[in-house]
């Protein structure tokens, strides 16, 4: 029986051709090859590391007036331009977004996560609800307390959506031509 097991040993390396000299036997032996650097924009970073180096993150401004109603598609929101922006400064990969009954959500975007990220994130948990199931439809904006949590945002919600504030260059422009 010995004799057999030789010769398919022997009839296997022959025939083998597949088999590259230089690779490792096993799998375990072989180098462990990291994620595609492809989906990894530089300037974007973990917000663990950000935290580790004490990196203040800004969020952007442009959050608060958006007039957003958590029921509805990000799509809704009447400037698109807006959707486009980074959520923070500097981008980040990912970010929790937590509502003040515990509810929390994740925005995640290799490539830096975007307001329209944070809202696509947040309006999956509300989309099947009416609009009065919800005692606050509309976003009014983020809150980072990175005292409480380095890592986590505060979503903050509003009962109306009053039109946003026209910015500073229009408001001169009113008081020019009143006065």
């Amino acid at each position: 029986m010995s004799a057999d097991v030789q010769s398919n040993t022997e009839a296997l390396s022959k025939v083998d051709s597949a088999i590259d000299d230089g690779a490792p036997a096993s799998p375990s032996e072989s180098k462990i090859k990291h994620r595609r650097t492809s989906s990894t924009v530089s300037g974007v970073f973990n917000i663990n590391d950000l935290e580790k180096e004490g990196v203040e993150l800004k969020i952007a401004p442009e959050t608060q007036r958006l007039n957003w109603k958590v029921n509805s598609s990000s799509s809704t929101v009447d400037d698109k331009e807006i959707l486009k922006k980074m959520l923070t400064h500097p981008p980040i990969k990912k970010i929790d977004l937590r509502f003040p009954l515990g509810l929390e959500v994740t925005a995640r975007n290799m490539k830096g996560v975007t307001i329209k990220d944070a809202l696509d994130a947040i309006h999956k948990q509300f989309k099947k609800k009416a609009d009065d199931e919800l005692d606050a439809p509309y976003l009014a904006g983020f809150e980072w307390d990175k005292d409480e949590c380095y890592t986590r945002f505060i979503v903050h919600q509003k009962k109306t959506g009053e039109a946003a504030p026209p910015s500073g260059k229009k408001k001169n422009k009113n008081k020019g031509e009143e006065a």
